[in-house]
């Protein structure tokens, strides 16, 4: 049996800021957090059960109908390598396939190569450019 658990809940934003840093990301404020993590359509943690410890995240932004956001999907480096990313996207995908209508669009910012293919995201360059500010 798996020393970890999924939960769909969010993390606390002292958590969602720690994760995104372990893992890499660019900063978030708690304060940020505090405000945007509410706004979320869904949220997913992993829990190290052991240690009750939230060591992985994924979550969900849009308008619940038209646009899908998968976003902040970070697993702490001290847990990676043990699917946890995977089960977090599983997740993620069974509430964008449960909510999301067939012309709804769903997007992500992919930045590890060869991961989000296997849930049918592709690339959209060149048809179109990904910018951010």
């Amino acid at each position: 049996m798996s020393e970890y658990v999924l939960r769909e809940e969010l993390p606390t934003p002292e958590r969602f800021c720690e994760l995104r840093e372990a893992a890499g990301m660019a900063p978030r404020t708690v304060a940020d957090a505090r405000e945007g993590l509410p706004n979320s359509r869904y949220g997913v943690t992993a829990v190290h059960e052991p240690t009750g410890e939230t060591v992985g995240m994924a979550r969900v932004v849009g308008d619940g109908a038209t646009v899908f956001h998968v976003c902040d999907m970070a697993v702490h480096p001290d847990h990676q390598q043990r699917g946890l990313g995977t089960r977090l996207m599983d997740a993620v995908v069974e509430y964008i396939d449960e909510n999301a209508s067939e012309t709804a669009y769903v997007n992500l910012l992919a930045d590890v190569d060869g991961f989000y293919e296997q849930w049918g995201f592709e690339r959209t360059a060149p048809e179109t450019k990904g910018m951010s500010r």
